[in-house]
């Protein structure tokens, strides 16, 4: 088996999906890309078993042929070669590569491709399509709320609903939740999801900055997305997704409304004397006015700001996790946010005041107990 490719072209197929190797993994032979010639066309496939992704790219070649190829010491030959044709020579007894440049010969030792895991086929499938826009919004606004706790499997992934009205992602950690909708996305095959963060994350690394329509196709066990030269396919995790509904409350008769730059840039300064354990910080609404604080009693460190806000209902003191506040609003795009509370140790409800027509966007978060003395 003989081809010849562009080096540029063959190293950007392989970066795009080159992120679902792992170091470490379960069947040493997911350390390669498995490539197979038909017609004239190389197809590219990564694994690690839960999830795979494959790109196709065209390449002069006169005969068929499949090979395991080893991914590290491949990605770093081209990264360090100029553009230019190169010519791949695969030995079908020895497994062997050879690659040929302008001015350099490389030889690596391949594998049988016959031991690469077969990739699944996803049959029985619904479908939708959504574009790349919506998907990594959809994907940016919640992924960084799943939980990272393996003993509860459910939280570690985004749980999708589609139903014929909309399409809403979902992601908790127990200490936080998103609820993302889009009312452009949705089908009459109703159906829930969780799709696991890490196929989630490949998944937003490798779609296109300009709009273009993403195929998601899925069933019980499986979910494949498909866009531009680019397929694939992740197992879903199979575990119950918590009621979040119950979680949101709908009493909030305490409003803040307040310019989301001025408080994401106080809390990240509050933050920095924090205690480093509980990261707690300390809001306090008076009137118009926001007291933000926060201290660390081990070593006598303490801040304290205040900015001027909007607000509606009693006076409150509710106590933070600075970490998250932070995190959840450096995700949130809009100018100015609202803080809804109903009591020191009942969740807040943070929504951003001007959004998509298209899209709703509800970010919980648990209040910390605060030491009041």
């Amino acid at each position: 088996m003989k081809f010849i490719v562009s080096s540029a072209d063959l190293l950007k197929r392989l970066s795009n999906i080159n992120g679902v190797i792992t170091t470490n993994p379960v069947v040493p032979i997911l350390e390669n890309f498995l490539f197979e010639i038909k017609s004239g066309l190389l197809t590219i496939t990564a694994s690690d078993l839960q999830t795979s992704m494959m790109t196709e790219i065209d390449v002069e070649a006169k005969e068929e042929g499949s090979i395991a190829v080893p991914a590290r010491i491949l990605m770093d030959t081209l990264k360090n070669l100029p553009e230019q044709p190169v010519t791949i020579s695969v030995d079908s007894e020895t497994y062997s590569v050879e690659i040929n440049s302008d001015n350099g010969r490389y030889r690596l030792a391949g594998e049988n491709a016959t031991d690469f895991p077969k990739v699944p086929e996803v049959t029985e499938a619904d479908s939708v399509d959504i574009s790349a826009s919506v998907l990594s919004s959809a994907i940016s606004n919640t992924i960084f709320a799943t939980s990272s706790d393996e003993l509860r499997p459910a939280m570690t992934g985004v749980y999708i609903k589609l139903d014929d009205t909309s399409t809403t992602f979902v992601a908790t950690d127990g200490h936080r939740l998103v609820r993302y909708r889009r009312v452009d996305v949705a089908t009459e095959n109703g159906m829930s999801l969780i799709i696991p963060r890490k196929a989630l994350n490949l998944l937003k690394a490798t779609l296109p900055t300009e709009d273009t329509n993403v195929v998601m196709e899925y069933n019980a066990s499986n979910v494949y997305f498909h866009f531009n030269n680019i397929r694939m396919i992740c197992r879903l995790i199979d575990e119950r997704f918590p009621d979040y509904e119950n979680v949101i409350p709908s009493e909030n008769p305490i409003t803040m409304t307040i310019n989301k730059n001025e408080f994401l840039s106080s809390l990240k300064r509050n933050s920095i004397y924090a205690n480093k354990t509980t990261h707690q910080i300390r809001l306090k609404i008076t009137g118009s006015e926001l007291t933000i604080s926060a201290e660390d009693l081990d070593f006598s460190n303490e801040a304290k700001e205040t900015l001027a806000c909007d607000h509606d209902g009693e006076d409150i003191e509710i106590g933070f996790n600075a970490k998250f506040l932070v995190e959840m609003l450096s995700n949130v795009s809009s100018k100015s946010i609202t803080l809804h509370m109903s009591a020191p140790n009942r969740a807040g409800l943070i929504i951003p005041a001007d959004k998509n027509d298209n899209e709703d966007i509800l970010m919980l978060v648990m209040p910390v107990m605060l030491n009041n003395y």
